[in-house]
């Protein structure tokens, strides 16, 4: 694939600040910790991060404060290659974002996080500070989206794109159980996890032996396109990712053997390549195996953007495993 697709990504810039422990400490009980990484994250810059890394031409718009995280954010993502010139400066002293995670690394059990966020100066965008948008989102073959920025930012963006007709993706996270019946005519995917889509549908998606029930699966991403959603594509951890698409549904398994150090970025990096390499041209399903093993590289690092990885990398480890791509 020789298509070079331009990307935008409209979303947060959050400075991760990553505890690990052994085990979460229950009210009034002190614990070591095993390490503390700080690192620049935000599921917009990590979305653009990843884009960039696997080829993609990327733009991102966000807001920092005018402080050593917001140039150090701008940073990360200017060394990777990214358009910054539209990235966002609050004028109000209002901090850039931050977030805590914690990082349970038990042994002999999978890790898990719990992430809190401190939103800071990516709720402060405007409407007249994207209105330039209106026209040029054009030149954009997709926007990527979350919900870590105002909503009313990420409606206007997707009115815009559509009216275009540039395809968009969204990240429901944190989850937000109602949104626009306009905003979802304007969304091209949906990207939930089992948590979220349990959230926005009621559906319990119950798993075996660390194996989501699939058929649960089915049934929560039909609620969704009942609601008007056109393709919802759930990702289920271990178990792989489901597209539910108005002509068929596909499913992909997941990487195997995977030793889960860091789950912190993996879904920003599963949506960010999908995204790619569907703009390159890729089939869904070849796309989607290409984003379950770019996330499956991802959760065996420690760290956010540091723990993306690049093309060649997922083309080793998908041959590695028998992957033709």
């Amino acid at each position: 694939m020789e298509k070079k697709p331009k990307i935008l990504v409209i979303g947060s810039l959050i400075m991760d600040q990553i505890v690990v422990v052994k085990e979460v400490p229950q009210e009034g009980q002190r614990v070591f910790a095993k390490a503390f990484v700080k690192a620049p994250g935000g599921k917009g810059a990590n979305q653009a991060v990843q884009a960039a890394k696997l080829g993609a031409e990327v733009t991102i718009i966000g807001k920092v404060g005018r402080d050593a995280n917001g140039k150090e954010l701008v940073r990360a993502c200017r060394r990777e290659g990214i358009d910054t010139s539209k990235i966002l400066y609050d004028k109000t002293g209002m901090q850039s974002g931050c977030a805590v995670i914690l990082l349970e690394a038990a042994p002999g059990k999978k890790n898990k996080n719990r992430v809190m966020v401190i939103s800071g100066s990516n709720m402060t965008i405007r409407p007249k500070e994207i209105a330039f948008l209106k026209e040029e989102i054009a030149q954009y073959d997709m926007v990527l989206l979350q919900n870590e920025i105002p909503m009313e930012i990420n409606e206007i963006a997707a009115e815009y794109a559509y009216d275009k007709g540039v395809p968009v993706m969204m990240k429901p996270a944190p989850v937000i159980r109602r949104l626009s019946k306009d905003f979802i005519k304007h969304l091209t995917y949906i990207a939930p996890n089992e948590q979220e889509i349990r959230s926005m549908t009621g559906v319990r998606i119950n798993r075996s032996r660390g194996i989501f029930n699939l058929e649960e699966a089915k049934v929560a991403s039909a609620i969704m396109r009942g609601k008007g959603y056109a393709n919802i594509l759930t990702t289920l951890g271990e178990s792989g990712a489901l597209l539910d698409a108005p002509d068929r549904k596909v499913y992909k398994k997941a990487a195997p053997n995977v030793k889960v150090i860091d789950p912190t970025a993996a879904g920003d990096s599963f949506v960010a390549a999908f995204c790619t390499r569907i703009c390159m041209g890729e089939s869904r399903g070849k796309a989607l195996t290409f984003a379950n093993y770019a996330a499956a590289l991802t959760l065996s690092k420690l760290g956010v953007m540091s723990s993306l990885p690049t093309t060649a990398e997922v083309e080793k480890y998908m041959e590695a495993n028998g992957k033709i791509f």
